[in-house]
């Protein structure tokens, strides 16, 4: 079987491919367009974000058997359309779980501690206490909306607090001994803190709004390492002006590009900039589950369930 790899990852993936006898081809600066020509000659291909796989595609790959992703979502992918093709989707939610749960942990006891804001100060000479006095996570409820791999990597992270930890998901019966399962109207209820872990979907595609928003009961800080169409950022803002949100992290924002790779370049909006001057807001550039260990099991986690399929 031959496998066309369209994203350069950790050395192992294509190392460990040779080794099961699959031939691997490498092509990380061909347009979609180029690779569109010749993907008829491949068996599968590996791909991280790089561009958004079609039905286009699809016709054109007409011995296409496999398709990994090296990452958490699939979004990228017309997955209806593969599975009618017969086409095998993988993806390795499992290697970067960890990570994604630890930054969220670093995100939320950051803003709690409020570190950038006295970082920043000590930088510039300037050593105000009584402005940085932090609150404590230990007494606090946490709620996380999406309880798959990320969410449960989370509360996991949350066992060392002692905090409530509660879970809302489309799905039942997702709850372990780390959250308890609720409705949405208890989350509202009840949370402090909501952290996001749900993959994009139509479901998910604008779910934080001001409407859902205003529905939870306390003010609370938002913590977002999942997807940044999930949040109208225009709608967050006007809920850290009045205090609604107390604070947010974010590692992903509305207006990356598909590809994850890079903000879109034209004019990014009021909203944004709000963002950028709020001292109680951090921003990473979507690399929650970025780390050189993650780096190694995502790539892991590819070969392991081509292994299992096609071994």
């Amino acid at each position: 079987m031959k496998i066309l790899h369209l994203d350069t990852n950790h050395n192992l993936l294509i190392n460990q491919l040779n080794d099961l006898g699959f031939t691997n081809h490498e092509d990380y600066t061909s347009s979609k367009e180029a690779i569109i020509k010749r993907i008829h000659e491949y068996d599968g291909f590996i791909i991280r974000s790089r561009f958004s796989i079609d039905k286009a595609f699809f016709d054109a790959a007409t011995n296409l058997k496999f398709i990994g992703r090296v990452g958490a979502g699939l979004e990228n992918i017309d997955c209806e359309y593969a599975i009618s093709k017969g086409v095998y989707l993988i993806s390795a939610p499992e290697g970067n779980r960890n990570a994604v749960g630890e930054h969220a942990l670093g995100m939320l006891l950051s803003l709690f501690n409020k570190l950038n804001k006295a970082d920043k100060e000590v930088c510039s000479g300037k050593w105000l206490r009584e402005e940085n006095r932090g609150i404590e996570l230990d007494g606090r409820t946490v709620g996380l909306i999406g309880y798959g791999n990320m969410g449960k990597a989370f509360a996991k992270k949350l066992r060392g607090f002692d905090v409530e930890v509660l879970c809302y998901d489309i799905k039942e019966g997702v709850d372990d001994e780390n959250a308890k399962q609720v409705s949405l109207s208890e989350f509202q209820k009840k949370v402090d803190v909501v952290s996001l872990h749900t993959p994009q979907t139509p479901l998910t595609l604008g779910m934080v709004d001001s409407n859902f928003i205003s529905a939870f009961k306390k003010p609370f800080w938002l913590i977002n390492t999942a997807r940044g169409k999930s949040v109208i950022t225009k709608d967050l803002v006007s809920a850290l002006k009045t205090g609604k949100i107390l604070g947010a992290g974010l590692d992903v924002l509305e207006y990356e590009k598909a590809s994850f790779e890079s903000l879109f370049t034209s004019e990014l909006p009021e909203a944004f900039q709000y963002l950028i001057d709020a001292e109680n807001v951090i921003l990473s550039p979507h690399v929650a589950g970025w780390t050189v260990e993650s780096k190694e099991k995502l790539a892991q986690t590819i070969v392991d369930k081509i292994k299992g399929k096609f071994c």
